[in-house]
């Protein structure tokens, strides 16, 4: 699908290497309380480091609304990422300023700065050209190594490559190898599950898959709208009235397509939206008044783990229920077991269905984990993502 020159197509001994990364992590009162996605970055710095690269890095964090704002500052992210490396890790207290400026020139050969925050400027969002050749003008080398964030057409993922030599670092190699290899040539059987509340976010990848798989797997709060479809009573559960017809038509095409495509077949329901509700098994043709779908039941987590036993290539977005709350985690607790059990290569969308295999216990069990939610959901749709499509492709051997 991609065919990307990456940090080791490319010389970068001496040259200032802008690289943008995804440093985006939960802060609390300053502290950062998740330094997964520094971690991820770690390989790609240390490799155009140790290469003799001068290291510029940068990346959003949180919402500032295009202004300087102290509580978004990046300062913290770079002290952590001086504690990983064990080194120090040059700070710039703006993203194009002088001070930038003045510390990317006095780079020398392996180090590493990190710039403010690149949304401190509302040109970043927008893309604005004189603002991203700017940012480019730091560097001699752009790198984008920030998958979640690679389906923005903003300044620093993609107005930056006009301008500069561009290529990807480690972790969106390994995103596009591994989610490309699934789309384009899957081991098989290749079984998606797809989960989450609404069926209108994932139209575009139920129908990009349904060319694809052999078996298709709905469960979550979408569920409900093709229960609708189906003639079911669905009680108070959340259903996207205006996509009924829309549910129908795609699972007759999937079963037109000779696709396995598997409902749940009964629910963890509950009276209100609550953690503390009360809990009702009903089954998934006759959910009564008063109740609302929250989980799949576990004659569906039997269904579900038998389908996906023996697959050659799994791929999981969107939890099966409300997978926050003790008593309807149960669902995706079983499919995130019997996914870790299937042998298969196995994919995990980013977001809420990454989040649930983190919290169960299942992550280090699992092929790949996507970084990005939004990223992975519309390459899963095949659609183009900006801040990889403007990269260097690979010289055609």
């Amino acid at each position: 699908m991609y065919n990307k020159k990456t940090i080791e197509d490319i010389g970068v001994a001496g040259k200032r290497v802008l690289t943008r990364c995804d440093f985006n992590v939960p802060v609390v009162n300053g502290a950062i309380t998740d330094d997964k996605r520094i971690k991820e970055a770690l390989p790609t710095i240390n490799y155009l480091s140790s290469h003799g690269a001068r290291v510029i890095l940068c990346s959003h964090f949180g919402r500032p609304k295009g202004e300087f704002n102290p509580a978004f500052s990046l300062a913290p992210v770079a002290k952590r990422l001086g504690e990983l490396l064990g080194r120090d890790v040059i700070f710039a207290s703006d993203v194009i300023g002088d001070d930038a400026r003045a510390k990317a020139t006095a780079l020398n050969d392996g180090d590493i700065m990190l710039i403010e925050n690149v949304r401190f400027h509302k040109e970043e969002e927008k893309n604005d050209p004189a603002f991203a050749a700017a940012l480019a003008s730091l560097g001699e080398i752009y790198v984008n190594d920030a998958f979640g964030t690679s389906h923005r057409a903003h300044a620093s993922t993609a107005g930056v490559a006009d301008y500069l030599p561009a290529v990807c670092g480690y972790l969106i190699q390994k995103e596009i190898s591994i989610m490309g290899g699934a789309l384009t040539d899957p081991k098989r059987p290749f079984v998606a599950i797809l989960g989450g509340v609404k069926v209108s976010d994932k139209i575009g990848v139920i129908m990009n898959l349904l060319t694809k798989v052999d078996t298709l797997i709905i469960g979550g709060a979408m569920a409900y709208t093709f229960f609708k479809a189906e003639g079911f009573t669905i009680g108070d559960s959340l259903c996207e009235d205006d996509k009924v017809e829309l549910a129908r038509s795609l699972k007759a095409e999937a079963v037109a397509a000779g696709v396995r495509f598997l409902l749940p077949i009964d629910n963890r329901t509950g009276d209100r939206y609550s953690p503390d509700c009360n809990y009702y098994l009903v089954d998934s043709d006759n959910i009564p008044d008063g109740y609302m779908g929250l989980d799949i039941g576990p004659r569906s987590e039997a269904l579900f783990a038998s389908a996906i036993k023996g697959a050659g290539t799994v791929v999981w977005n969107g939890p099966m229920g409300v997978s926050e709350w003790e008593k309807f985690a149960s669902g995706t607790r079983a499919v995130a077991r019997a996914v870790a059990d299937s042998g298969a290569v196995s994919i995990i969308g980013g977001g809420d269905s990454a989040a649930a295999v983190e919290q169960l216990g299942f992550a280090d069990r699992m092929t790949h984990i996507s970084t990005g939610g939004g990223a992975s959901l519309e390459f899963l749709e095949g659609l183009v993502l900006p801040g990889i499509a403007c990269l260097d492709d690979k010289d055609d051997k």
